[in-house]
């Protein structure tokens, strides 16, 4: 994607609705403490999650995205920014990690040392709230141009994605196929596992 196209998505998520799933993964929680926010976009889940009560850690690997959360929350010492990407990330121990169309583009060669990273950090009874690709969602395809999108997108079949989440209670699982289109108006597919689970 380009610079402008990035900037656009970013200012088109800003204020979108909360997931029902990020409000149901907080639900479940006795308290607010500490959450992490990977790919945390614009922001709209990190306003969400201060207003439950949370301290937020979140990161996002495109400059503007920080740019824009910096403007957003710069005054709010309890929301802590950095660009980083899964990776380079320092994982604080956290009662809540959030990962919405992120993991998508995750290195596969880099996925298992993340997801160690990512299940390691949650404290016991800690949830994970996030979403994976499917096999079938266009930007799984290889007729889709990965030049202008992402080159890599990491994606799970059904029984690979909940055999991950072994040592977790599986809370909410859902999967979503979705025909639309996309800002430049060319058809799509989404076929995307949305996952709420609480470590054991």
């Amino acid at each position: 994607m380009t610079t402008d196209q990035i900037f656009a998505y970013f200012q088109n998520t800003k204020n979108r609705d909360t997931r029902d799933d990020l409000v149901f993964a907080v639900s479940k929680m006795k308290h607010a403490s500490v959450a992490i926010d990977c790919g945390c976009g614009a922001g709209s889940d990190i306003l969400y999650l201060r207003k439950q009560g949370f301290t937020v850690y979140a990161f996002d690997i495109e400059s503007q995205a920080i740019s824009i959360c910096e403007e957003r929350f710069g005054v709010d010492d309890k929301v802590i920014l950095t660009k980083d990407s899964f990776t380079s990330f320092n994982y604080p121990s956290a009662s809540l990690i959030n990962a919405d169309a992120s993991l998508f583009f995750c290195r596969q060669e880099d996925f298992d040392n993340v997801w160690a990273n990512i299940s390691g950090a949650l404290v016991q009874n800690g949830i994970f709230c996030g979403s994976f690709l499917g096999p079938e969602d266009s930007m799984a395809s290889g007729d889709i141009n990965k030049g202008a999108y992402w080159p890599d997108v990491l994606v799970f079949q059904e029984h690979a994605l909940k055999a991950l989440f072994d040592g977790f209670n599986i809370l909410k699982f859902t999967e979503h196929r979705v025909s639309g289109k996309l800002s430049n108006g060319s058809p799509t597919f989404w076929h995307i596992y949305s996952v709420v689970a609480q470590r054991i």
